[in-house]
């Protein structure tokens, strides 16, 4: 009786991964397109704290201020600022992404999608985290 529970542990998660894996990930509503088009704007505002090395990508789906000595003084609440706003839009993308596909419970999924998208498609130079959480240039 215990192996038949295993077993059907084992089953059920592998289901429900390929079920995932049939996620929508590119799913636009009005709320993703607005949420999308915040972030696009605050890239470019970030953009140089990227390449300087002072804000990085997390390997939670975030993005963190990597080294705030790299940061002036007087800029330092603004790049915090910009780091809290783009990670209440990410996890809210990710919520949205979730739902736009009828599946809530995926957020967590949804998110670990694109933390993994966002230290692929880092350029190079930038710092990013890897799995063990170390903090590694690109």
């Amino acid at each position: 009786m215990r192996h038949l529970t295993k077993l059907f542990w084992v089953v059920l998660f592998a289901f429900a991964g390929s079920v995932f894996a049939a996620a929508d990930l590119e799913v636009n509503t009005p709320a993703i397109s607005a949420l999308k088009a915040s972030m696009q704007a605050r890239h470019n505002r970030l953009s140089s704290y990227y390449f300087s090395g002072a804000v990085g990508q997390a390997r939670d789906g975030n993005v963190a201020v990597h080294d705030a000595s790299l940061v002036p003084l007087a800029e330092r609440q603004n790049v915090n600022g910009l780091v809290a706003e783009e990670n209440r839009d990410r996890t809210a993308l990710y919520r949205e992404i979730a739902r736009a596909n009828g599946h809530p419970e995926w957020e967590a999924e949804v998110r670990s999608t694109f933390a993994q998208r966002w230290i692929d498609k880092a350029s190079g130079g930038w710092w990013v985290q890897n799995a063990g959480g170390a903090w590694v240039r690109k």
